[in-house]
């Protein structure tokens, strides 16, 4: 049997037979085969029995004496070949152990870590778009395996609850990407405009893509020994001007016998089957005790060293982690706690250590994955889009987006203060997807001509304009023109200031467009026919400190969507969905004093049909909502069938707005059950009223465009 330093180690087993056993040496007995009736520990003392040597296979936790109540709880030793002990810690309340982790943190390390923060971030901001990779064994199967698939495909093996001896057998054993150049790998990343690149050493399967001294379950393992694919692609990145770096899972492991994650070999908590987890309470918060085998066996035997091996050993730029519910705030403060004082200029994504009040003790937030749109959100942050629904290579999902998703994905992202962390899954063979290179080419094509209004800028101070979005970098607004209408007239609103000059940045010839001032707030720019093109961007050089004003420009001809997610003011109570499709909403309605609002202005007053989407998790939640403007106001009574996040409902009514600005204004009139998540209104203009313009006094501003004529 294994032998581990144990002190003072005691254990006495009463078995099911009548049998009393005391041994004194844990660590070098071997338990006889039987069914055990009760098992007292040594005070002080905790201990794991597990069924094969070397501290693995199914396991039980003892902690002081344990006495099963009915014959299914009693521990069945069909062979007991290896006994872990530890000292127990002092009984901690789950809130205690946290608060004291946070408090220890923000008095000192965190806090004086904190003013490094801005030079950490300082070539992040700047970057904007970057590579996530995700790869690794399991890129075999392309989510595909025994005739059984799952969605993520990186998560195939707690899916299909593959045993470690067959996942090795035939993942790991026969893994050899003989394909894999990490020159080409970034080359086509660089050439799609991203500026860093982030890639999976270790994933939730708990095999390192790296040789790992520190836990040797590595690549060593594979056919691909004598290779290290992160040391290639950290050259490639140097070579090539792109910051790297490691996704590495510290919380979810499904290899270490001790690790939360894998309840099919082990009887782990944190796996899908939820062992000693109560009322929904996280394992940790419902068995406190079990914390030190898991903290001192896994993290400290596992996670910390590989996690301090990966910093000295590759100098990485950035460190990426996911899934901290795993393990307590405590433990992940420790690990981060680790990071700083290795690395103190290492940037950490937001998923590491984050709660207790803290939106994260990273370096910036993190929304969710998968993003169709972006929800709003402060300070700086990061959106991880992939390109079909899968992380991991996939062949049976071929739901590949197109480039101009991401491109308008990007423009979205910058425009709201965050960056674009997209995810490619490269084959097993060490390729990228074809369809992956052909979205990257697309998006590269865009970005050759682009890139300088996406890197470098930041959020717009501008309202929202219904044709697309504005970045910003000093006096530059950069106009990314998704809806470029008919006439090629944009309307720049909500700018104060005198414009310069305005050029399309994929003219090659820089030609300064024709441009008018149209009233206080507006500035037409008129776009020439051979510059019209799909995701034009305009380059707006403004004079002086640039100054905002009104609220966001209805079109007097164009239909316009006022997304959820846009509204300026959202009542307290209401939550946003994650973003991912059809789940653009705003949630939580279940009061009558809650509003979404959203500034408006209209230059004439204008009927508008308005069309509101939504979708409801029961057939009977719904009521009445209203929506106003000014003195007008209509109400609708929600009457669609059909329930679910995929099932969208729709209803219409008719408003009228006035000209000039006010708040539109959408509320619950009666609630019933949930009421409905809210997800946009389309608003169709039903005709122009012959009424005095609010802005212009009525004026119309005509001007010769090289003997073309305009009206505006």
């Amino acid at each position: 049997m294994d032998r581990m330093n144990l002190e003072a180690a005691r254990v006495e087993i009463l078995f099911r037979d009548g049998r009393r056993e005391r041994y004194a040496d844990c660590a070098s007995c071997l338990l006889p085969v039987g069914t055990m009736a009760s098992v007292t520990s040594h005070a002080g003392m905790q201990y794991i029995l597990y069924e094969e040597p070397e501290y693995r296979g199914k396991s039980w936790f003892i902690d002081g004496t344990v006495t099963p109540e009915t014959p299914a709880d009693f521990i069945p030793l069909q062979c007991i070949r290896s006994i872990a002990g530890m000292k127990s810690t002092p009984a901690v309340s789950p809130r205690q152990r946290d608060a004291e982790a946070v408090q220890e943190a923000c008095a000192g390390w965190w806090a004086q870590d904190a003013v490094l923060r801005d030079r950490r971030l300082s070539w992040w901001r700047q970057a904007r778009f970057g590579c996530f990779v995700h790869w690794g064994v399991y890129a075999l199967a392309g989510g595909v395996y025994r005739g059984r698939t799952c969605g993520y495909a990186e998560h195939l093996e707690r899916a299909l609850a593959i045993p470690l001896a067959e996942y090795r057998r035939n993942f790991i054993d026969p893994f050899c990407p003989d394909r894999f150049d990490a020159k080409e790998w970034v080359r086509l990343a660089k050439e799609a405009g991203m500026s860093y690149f982030v890639i999976t050493a270790k994933h939730h399967d708990g095999f390192a893509m790296y040789p790992s001294d520190a836990y040797p379950y590595d690549i060593r393992m594979t056919r691909f020994a004598g290779r290290d694919p992160m040391a290639e692609l950290k050259d490639a990145c140097d070579r090539q001007g792109l910051k790297f770096g490691f996704y590495y899972s510290h919380a979810y492991d499904w290899e270490h016998p001790d690790a939360p994650g894998n309840d099919w070999d082990y009887e782990n908590p944190g796996g899908t089957r939820g062992l000693f987890e109560i009322n929904g309470r996280p394992w940790y918060d419902s068995h406190p005790e079990m914390l030190e085998r898991v903290a001192r066996r896994y993290v400290d035997g596992k996670a910390i060293p590989q996690i301090v091996e990966l910093l000295q050993n590759y100098q990485p730029d950035i460190l990426w982690f996911d899934t901290p519910h795993k393990l307590p705030l405590s433990e992940n403060l420790r690990i981060l706690k680790t990071i700083r004082q290795t690395s103190p200029d290492v940037v950490v994504n937001g998923r590491l250590a984050r709660g207790s009040d803290f939106p994260t003790f990273g370096d910036y937030v993190n929304t969710a994955d998968r993003p169709a749109e972006l929800y709003p959100t402060a300070g700086d942050w990061e959106a991880i889009p992939t390109t079909n629904e899968s992380y991991g290579y996939n062949n049976a999902d071929r739901s590949h987006k197109p480039a101009s998703h991401f491109i308008d994905l990007l423009g979205k992202a910058v425009s709201r203060g965050g960056n674009l962390l997209m995810n490619l899954g490269p084959m097993g063979d060490g390729q990228y997807d074809p369809a992956d290179v052909t979205i990257l080419k697309g998006i590269g094509d865009w970005f050759r001509g682009n890139g300088s209004a996406i890197r470098g800028c930041s959020r717009s101070p501008l309202p929202k304009q219904y044709w697309g979005e504005i970045t910003r970098n000093g006096n530059v607004l950069y106009l990314h023109v998704t809806r470029m209408p008919e006439d090629g007239v944009i309307i720049l609103s909500g700018l104060l200031n005198p414009v310069q000059r305005a050029v399309v940045l994929t003219d090659p010839e820089c030609r300064p467009l024709d441009m008018v001032r149209r009233n206080f707030y507006d500035t037409a720019l008129f776009v020439p026919e051979a510059l019209r093109c799909d995701r034009t961007v305009i380059a707006v050089t403004v004079s002086g400190e640039m100054l905002t004003g009104g609220g966001r420009l209805l079109p007097e001809r164009e239909t316009d969507c006022l997304q959820a997610f846009d509204a300026d003011v959202i009542s307290a109570g209401l939550t946003h969905g994650d973003g991912k499709t059809n789940r653009s909403y705003i949630d939580g309605f279940r009061r009558t004093d809650q509003q979404l609002v959203w500034h408006i202005r209209a230059l004439r007053k204008t009927d508008y049909l308005v069309r509101i989407r939504y979708t409801r998790l029961h057939e009977a939640d719904g009521g009445v909502f209203g929506i106003a403007c000014g003195q007008h106001v209509a109400e609708c009574t929600v009457s669609g069938n059909g329930t679910g996040e995929k099932t969208i409902l729709t209803d219409e009514l008719y408003l009228t707005v006035e000209a000039g600005c006010s708040d539109l204004v959408l509320y619950p009139v009666s609630v019933v059950g949930a009421f409905i998540r809210i997800l946009d209104l389309t608003l169709i203009p039903q005709r122009s009223g012959a009424v005095q313009d609010s802005d212009t006094g009525g004026v119309s501003w005509e001007i010769d465009l090289g003997g073309e004529s305009k009206t505006i």
